[in-house]
C-alpha cells in the first residue's frame, strides 16, 4: 500500500523536549552490559502499529548496531525506492525469519551480513528489545549490539543505497523525537520522525529521515535506556 502522503512535508504536531537525554556517561559501553545484563522494570512506548493490509504476519529481526566510534553510533541504511516493503526508508539492516535461522539474533546477524556485507565477528551482541509489529505485518525482534570498528560494507545494491551512522546521543535525546499525524489507511496515524543532518557514506552533508517503524525501535532503546 503506497503512502498517500510525504512524510517529510508534514509538519510535527508536538516535540518531546521537556523529556530528558540519556547522557553520554549512560551510553559508554560498560554501562550499556550492565543494563542488558540487569535490565530496569520498564515498558516500550510502541509496539504495534494499526496495520494497512492483509497479509499474514512474518516474523523478522534488525540489528541495531552500536558503532564503538569515540562516541556510539547506530548504524542505519536507506532501502532501495524499488522495494515491495517500505521502499526509501531508513531502516536497520535486517529482514524476514528464515527456516534455518536458530532464533532471532541468528536472523539479525545473517541479514546484516548479507544486506551491508558486516560479518558476525565484528558483533558482540548486547540483548533484545520487546518485539514491534509493523502496519505490513512483520513482527520484528530489534537484536542490540556493539560493533567493532574496521568492518568494511558492501552493501546489496538490490535491497541498500547507502549506509550511513549517526551518533547515539542525537537519538536518545527526546529534543529530537518529533510526533507527526497523517490520514492513512482508513484512520488518524500517529508516527515518530527523528530527522538528522550528517555526512553521507560519501562525505556529502545530507538529510536523513528516520521515521515509522525505525523511529519507534529507537524511542523504545530510549525508554530502555531512561528507565
Amino acid at each position: 500500500m503506497a503512502l498517500s502522503f510525504d512524510p517529510q512535508e508534514l509538519p510535527p504536531v508536538s516535540v518531546d523536549d521537556h523529556l530528558p537525554a540519556v547522557t553520554l556517561a549512560e551510553l559508554q559501553e560498560a554501562t550499556l552490559r550492565r543494563r542488558f545484563q540487569s535490565p530496569p522494570d520498564w515498558a516500550p512506548e510502541a509496539m504495534v502499529e494499526p496495520r494497512f493490509n492483509e497479509r499474514p504476519p512474518a516474523h523478522a529481526s534488525v540489528l541495531v548496531g552500536l558503532v564503538q566510534r569515540e562516541e556510539l553510533t547506530v548504524l542505519l541504511t536507506q532501502r532501495t525506492a524499488h522495494l515491495t516493503d517500505h521502499p526509501g526508508q531508513i531502516s536497520f539492516p535486517g529482514g524476514r525469519v528464515e527456516p534455518e535461522d536458530a532464533n532471532a539474533v541468528a536472523t539479525a546477524l545473517r541479514e546484516a551480513q548479507e544486506e551491508i556485507g558486516l560479518g558476525p565477528e565484528y558483533v558482540d551482541v548486547l540483548g533484545q528489545l520487546p518485539t514491534y509489529t509493523t502496519g505490513t505485518g512483520f513482527i520484528v525482534t530489534p537484536v542490540v549490539a556493539l560493533v567493532r570498528p574496521g568492518f568494511h560494507v558492501h552493501p546489496d545494491p538490490f535491497e541498500v543505497a547507502e549506509v550511513f551512522e549517526v551518533p547515539l546521543s542525537f537519538l536518545m535525546d527526546p529534543a529530537n523525537h518529533r510526533w507527526h499525524a497523517a490520514d492513512f489507511g482508513g484512520g488518524r496515524r500517529q508516527f515518530l520522525s527523528m530527522p538528522w543532518s550528517g555526512k553521507g557514506a560519501d562525505g556529502a552533508d545530507r538529510r536523513y529521515f528516520v521515521w515509522g517503524a525505525t523511529a519507534a525501535m529507537l524511542r523504545n532503546l530510549y525508554r530502555f535506556l531512561a528507565a
